[in-house]
């Protein structure tokens, strides 16, 4: 059995005039169902909420108003899992709504409590539909996608897969649209720069997310050893097919050391509050010595935080290195910063820990 992640985009599930394509939904749930059936746990990102919204209140054109948005996705939501719910209850299958923002992850309890409940609806043999919660979070409708929390859920739950239905065959060396000649990158075993570079641009009409932002949740993904295939999800049974041994659009390789579920939090969902910069040896040892952060190597910090908030941490030159909590706050740290840690308690009264951040609460970037 391995655990997937399928993240449906609103491209994928809408008609030419905004609407939900029920046919499309049917054949991608008649698909995951033969997925489910061969003995895969299976979580959907999906989104659709805003552009089954946009029939419903006969808009004509995706809304640039965020009110008006929250209003289409509030409409909307209840038909997208409806649509689901029936074309699922077809095969015999249960599905579960879940709502998510951002401060869902950034939140530790939270991110457990949200961990908790997808790993006992996948027990229960529940198909759980996970969507942002548009109707009240005006951020995530304004800068988020759902290919942003397809990787962040896929993470979440240590899913084995990360598998992202597009609207063309996977990523190509440019623009197919534009460029016939285009190519079909196969299979990335290293995301650069120039990959990223290449994969600009925006979203469809309905959607947010262009090939950009999946790349940038595919490079999440493969942090935490999770194999991400984007393929077109417009082609019949694309995924048992996949999932089969047959190749489809682009395949990114996982890295060979995968991130534990917290330190994954600790990278790309908890929100820093600050960073501190450190000097030379300390980012050597940070670095390539596997070392912890201790307040001899601190030269500079800014923001402010308090003890457990996650901060970056810069080299001399203001680059970001790593990303960790935080033992002490950062009136705690103005104090102790370029002192032995001997010196911590005479100085401050008190010692909560010898490391202003400890090697295990702390991720390379």
């Amino acid at each position: 059995m391995r655990r997937l992640v399928i993240k449906i985009g609103s491209n994928i599930l809408t008609s030419d005039n905004n609407g939900l394509d029920l046919q499309r939904i049917q054949s991608i749930t008649d698909d995951i169902s033969a997925v489910k059936d061969a003995g895969h746990e299976v979580v959907i990102v999906s989104s659709g909420a805003v552009a089954a919204g946009m029939k419903k209140l006969e808009l004509k054109e995706k809304p640039k108003d965020i009110i008006l948005k929250q209003a289409a996705a509030a409409v909307g939501q209840s038909s997208l899992m409806w649509a689901y719910e029936k074309c699922f209850g077809a095969h015999g299958n249960k599905v579960a709504q879940i709502l998510l923002t951002r401060d869902d992850f950034a939140d530790r309890k939270r991110y457990i409590n949200s961990r908790n409940t997808l790993i006992t609806l996948l027990s229960y043999e529940v198909i759980p539909i996970i969507n942002e919660n548009d109707t009240v979070a005006t951020d995530e409708i304004r800068f988020g996608d759902n290919d942003n929390l397809a990787s962040l859920v896929a993470g979440l739950i240590d899913a084995e897969r990360f598998i992202i239905l597009s609207d063309v065959d996977g990523l190509f060396n440019d623009d197919p649209r534009e460029n016939p000649k285009a190519k079909l990158i196969e299979v990335v075993e290293k995301i650069t720069p120039d990959l990223e570079k290449r994969a600009g641009g925006s979203g469809s009409a309905v959607g947010t997310g262009g090939m950009f932002s999946k790349l940038l949740a595919a490079k999440r993904a493969v942090h935490h050893g999770i194999t991400v295939n984007i393929i077109n999800g417009r082609t019949k049974g694309v995924i048992s097919s996949l999932l089969s041994g047959t190749h489809h659009g682009t395949e990114f390789r996982p890295q060979e050391t995968r991130l534990s579920s917290k330190k994954g939090w600790i990278a790309y969902a908890c929100r820093t509050k600050g960073s501190i910069t450190v000097d030379e040896g300390a980012a050597r040892a940070l670095l390539h010595g596997g070392k912890s952060l201790l307040p001899s190597g601190i030269v500079s910090l800014s923001g402010s935080f308090e003890a457990g908030d996650a901060v970056y941490c810069l080299d001399p030159g203001g680059r970001r290195i790593a990303k960790g909590l935080t033992n002490y706050s950062s009136a705690e740290i103005e104090e102790i910063k370029g002192k032995k840690t001997s010196e911590i308690e005479g100085i401050l009264g008190y010692q909560y820990s010898d490391e202003v951040i400890h090697r295990d609460n702390l991720v390379l970037l």
